[in-house]
């Protein structure tokens, strides 16, 4: 596999218009292990190599375990998540195949009973965040590898 080209080259600000987006999420309420599983959830959904060796790699390094990291793919059948982050990863799934079926309000309920109306806004930029990086990503053929998280670089 060969990269097609690297947008951040040819296009900076688009890499700064994603960085703003990404600052936004940053700055959030959101909790920072939740943000990681939300990044990883929908990159297995759009199979996002890149990005699921960056996030899995993110996860281990603010402590995230292997044991939910292998098993989110399957978080429903598994006892290792919150009722919190049940409503959201199941959020991360309803708005990264919007075209399904949308955001049915019974899971905008659902969601709402453990994040208020801000919180909800910032989950859903979360998972736009992250549904415009895997699109860049594999639009342009990243090759995973040689990310290594911040606190190991």
């Amino acid at each position: 596999m060969e990269m097609r080209l690297n947008y951040m080259k040819v296009q900076p600000e688009s890499l700064q218009a994603l960085l703003k987006l990404e600052g936004y999420v940053k700055k959030s309420s959101l909790n920072h292990n939740l943000w990681e599983l939300i990044k990883i959830r929908a990159s297995q959904i759009n199979g996002c190599a890149y990005c699921l060796d960056m996030h899995t790699k993110d996860a281990r390094a603010i402590g995230e375990t292997e044991q939910r990291l292998y098993l989110l793919n399957a978080w429903r059948e598994a006892p290792f998540y919150t009722e919190a982050e049940r409503a959201a990863l199941a959020l991360t799934e309803a708005v990264t195949r919007i075209s399904v079926g949308g955001v049915p309000q019974e899971l905008y309920e659902q969601v709402r009973e453990y994040f208020d109306e801000a919180e909800y806004v910032d989950l859903i930029m979360a998972i736009n965040a992250i549904n415009c990086w895997n699109r860049m990503a594999i639009s342009t053929s990243m090759i995973p590898g040689d990310y290594q998280p911040a606190a190991s670089k």
